[in-house]
């Protein structure tokens, strides 16, 4: 059809443009949710866009037939039947740009949203939680690459995560964290830059996570967005302890993560690096090796496996993890928060896992250990010559099967058990009068810790969605040894302190996007 005369200008940048009699520029205006008009522009996408910009797109519209009626004719169709149109174009049109950075840079968003409901029990009291789910926190990702040549590129990872009511956190006094910190907060997971070239690797620079980062949860199935087997403290290891002997609970620190190693980062979670610089190979018959610095902090080496053989996806890793003298990490060798003046680099660790499932059957193993040699703690003043364990060690593990029993996607049915051993595990005493203290008197120290977790599970995805539905429960118990401190070190007596057993179960769901 014919176009109108102010129209055809469009062609040219430098022609004004002139808005139809008839139709007033705030009818045809528009802005996204959360755009911020100033003065006589909209902001979108954090650009200035000029009002005749919403003309431009209605002319063209026009042009085409879709909202002129005749060549002269420059009424305006009612707003139920034109903007219809409009609001579908540019719903398309933002919806590229989230995805696209600058003319040099593409940008994408990704990330998950992973709540769920935790009921538990320590024999003492129960309760139920809404938590987020810390196996796989809430999170949105930021990725930009930029094509340098055919071998060449160079991008980019931003990654916050969201933390509401934290499922390793949360306890029978705090439904939101036990240290005073808001239930809800933001935290930086990654911020680098690199450098990837297709023959010689890719080298990182900046924040983000180290080189054996979740080797020991090797899982190619998909009970790896919402239950670590190797990190079992995400899953409401939280929960103070509760003494068997007097019903109850420590008015210490003293929790069921505590006593399987390392406040932060337990010895089978992932370690993050801070003033990283990492190198990663390219992948080599299924095969990828890394291996990073952290300034003033460690140095990891890590290699990987990923591939297809004889009808199973086997996915593989072991790393070694080293502390660099005067390092500042206190989340790999629980002593290290004691030590002044000590040689750090004597605490290390080496980890790996495999996961293997069989692509007929659907039947699949996952198994994982660690080893953590702390050989910080001989050289502190709490526990020098008293022979205290320098060993942290567990294995656990899941098997099941999952396969496609339904339209929806994946089902999963499994089980899991973790068990873990080790020497002080954690720096926090019993205090007197404490539930956990054996006479009352006095303070005592962790001396010896093992605990045993068994579990089952199961999980739908739902591919139309991005979607996993999974409901699992657990039960933890564990023995508990302690020592009383004389003078500040740990050579006095050692008696058990029995703990009560604990009933968790999770019901939610992880939505990615």
């Amino acid at each position: 059809m014919h176009c109108p005369a102010q129209f055809q200008k469009l062609h040219n940048p430098i022609s004004p443009l002139r808005i139809p009699e008839g139709a007033r520029e705030s009818d045809m205006a528009f802005r996204r949710p959360g755009s911020v008009r100033t003065g006589g522009a909209s902001r979108l996408h954090g650009r200035p866009q000029a009002k005749s910009a919403t003309s431009i797109l209605l002319a063209i519209q026009m042009c085409a037939g879709a909202s002129v009626a005749a060549a002269d004719d420059y009424d305006i169709e009612p707003a139920s039947q034109c903007c219809v149109d409009i609001d579908r174009r540019v719903a398309e049109l933002e919806e590229l740009g989230a995805r696209r950075g600058n003319r040099k840079v593409k940008v994408q968003i990704s990330g998950l949203v992973n709540n769920s409901i935790m009921a538990w029990d320590d024999g003492g009291e129960s309760s139920v939680y809404v938590v987020t789910n810390d196996n796989q926190r809430s999170r949105f990702s930021f990725v930009g690459s930029a094509k340098i040549s055919e071998m060449l590129e160079a991008g980019m990872f931003f990654d916050v995560g969201i933390r509401t009511a934290n499922s390793k956190l949360v306890n029978q006094v705090a439904d939101g964290n036990y240290d005073g910190r808001p239930p809800t907060g933001f935290d930086l997971r990654s911020s680098v830059w690199y450098l990837r070239h297709k023959k010689y690797g890719a080298g990182f620079v900046g924040a983000t996570f180290a080189a054996t980062d979740r080797i020991a949860n090797s899982n190619v199935t998909q009970t790896a967005m919402f239950d670590h087997y190797a990190a079992p403290e995400n899953f409401g290891l939280g929960m103070l302890l509760r003494s068997a002997s007097n019903g109850r609970m420590t008015d210490s620190l003293l929790s069921w993560r505590r006593i399987i190693g390392a406040g932060g980062d337990q010895p089978g979670e992932s370690q993050r690096g801070f003033q990283l610089i990492k190198y990663v190979t390219p992948t080599v018959n299924g095969f990828t090796a890394a291996v990073d610095w952290v300034v003033a902090d460690f140095w990891d080496a890590a290699l990987r496996y990923r591939k297809e053989i004889a009808g199973f996806d086997v996915g593989a890793g072991i790393g070694y993890l080293q502390l660099l003298p005067d390092s500042r990490t206190r989340s790999v060798c629980p002593a290290a928060i004691l030590a002044t003046n000590v040689d750090t680099s004597a605490c290390k660790e080496i980890r790996g896992s495999i996961s293997a499932k069989h692509l007929e059957t659907g039947l699949f193993v996952n198994f994982g250990a660690n080893l953590t040699m702390d050989g910080i703690i001989p050289q502190t003043n709490r526990f020098r010559g008293t022979g205290a364990g320098q060993t942290e060690r567990f294995l656990s593990g899941q098997v099941g099967l999952e396969r496609e029993f339904n339209t929806l996607g994946k089902t999963t049915i499994y089980g899991s058990y973790y068990t873990y051993t080790g020497g002080p595990a954690t720096a926090f005493l019993a205090g007197p009068g404490d539930a956990l203290n054996p006479t009352g008197l006095g303070s005592w120290s962790v001396w010896n810790s093992s605990v045993n977790i068994w579990g089952i599970g199961v999980a739908q995805g739902i591919d139309a969605a991005s979607t996993i539905l999974y409901l699992n429960y657990r039960r933890a118990s564990g023995d508990l040894f302690m020592r009383e401190l004389l003078d500040g070190t740990a050579n006095g007596a050692i008696a058990a302190s029995p703990i009560d057993d604990l009933d968790l179960l999770m019901s939610g769901a992880v939505i990615r996007f």
